[in-house]
């Protein structure tokens, strides 16, 4: 079993990779603007409220297409995605990094969508200036409760963050360390 779920990690890895490397910039910056409109649209269906926060009370928002991996004591996810500025029209493409420690096993896509909610949350968010995790999780599903905004969950001063599993299964009791910046390659 345990070769199995390296195999399936390897796989992924590789996969992305190999995508990734072998599109052109502009064709990347097609792709993560496709893969966000999707995420929008079934974050939208399983909260519908939230396509009005987004749109009408949010600075700004962001959405991070993951691929994680859990084996035993440690674990780590990648992404990509964008960032975009309601009040300027600024969008600005982003990679993400998360390591882990605790028990677990498992692999899972997941997309993570934040809630931007300031000026100054904004500019701490797209320098990488804030960071994630801390704090200890146990999870099996695609849900996550709670904070003030239904499905939400409050993650630093002015962000909230909805996540939603794509395709994987991950049993998992860990602590993580997040975090995202701009893509250099893509924001030139």
């Amino acid at each position: 079993m345990k070769k199995f779920f390296v195999m399936v990690a390897v796989l992924l890895c590789m996969f992305t990779a190999t995508t990734a490397f072998a599109a052109s910039a502009a064709e990347q910056r097609k792709q993560i603007d496709e893969l966000s409109a999707k995420t929008l649209d079934k974050l939208y269906e399983k909260y519908p409220h939230a396509q009005r926060i987004i749109e009408n009370e949010c600075y700004a928002w962001a959405t991070l297409s993951n691929t994680g991996v859990k084996l035993g004591l440690f674990g780590s996810s990648h992404g990509r995605g964008l960032a975009y500025n309601n009040q300027t029209g600024e969008k600005v493409y982003l990679r993400m990094e998360e390591q882990s420690v605790g028990l677990g096993l498992g692999a899972k896509e997941y997309n993570l969508i934040f809630l931007i909610n300031t000026r100054d949350a904004w500019d701490n968010f797209i320098i990488g200036k804030i960071r994630f995790g801390a704090s200890a999780e146990a999870s099996a599903n695609d849900s996550v409760n709670g904070g003030s905004i239904e499905g939400a969950e409050y993650v630093a001063p002015g962000v909230w963050v909805f996540q939603m599993t794509t395709k994987g299964l991950a049993l998992e009791a860990e602590l993580k360390g997040t975090k995202i910046y701009k893509d250099k390659k893509l924001n030139s």
